[in-house]
């Protein structure tokens, strides 16, 4: 990509646009990931017995195990959502942005 098309791209009104939205975004989903992250070492660090509570009377599995499991399908569904968003908002702004931007 030659000097002159970048800078095309740059000053594209769009492209601010798509720069704010993805920053926003990227930056949101990586504070609930870590929010939530955080949150369970904070819950071990200082009430470590409401996780090590038995699912139910007499078995072995402890509360602690599907809430980290819950977790982590929960970090895989924000990735999901970026993918999605990534797929459609921000590929669609890409592409205007690069159609506009030629000579």
């Amino acid at each position: 990509m030659s000097t002159q098309a970048s800078h095309a791209i740059r000053q594209h009104p769009q492209f601010a646009i798509l720069v704010r939205k993805r920053s926003t975004l990227a930056w949101t989903l990586a504070a609930l990931t870590l929010a939530s992250y955080y949150l369970f070492m904070l819950v071990v660090a200082v009430a470590p017995a409401s996780l090590h509570q038995p699912l139910q009377a007499g078995g072995v599995l402890s509360l602690g195990v599907p809430v980290g499991a819950a977790i982590i399908v929960f970090t895989w569904a924000l990735t999901g959502y970026y993918v999605y968003r990534a797929n459609t908002e921000f590929d669609r702004l890409t592409a205007t942005i690069l159609q506009e931007s030629q000579p």
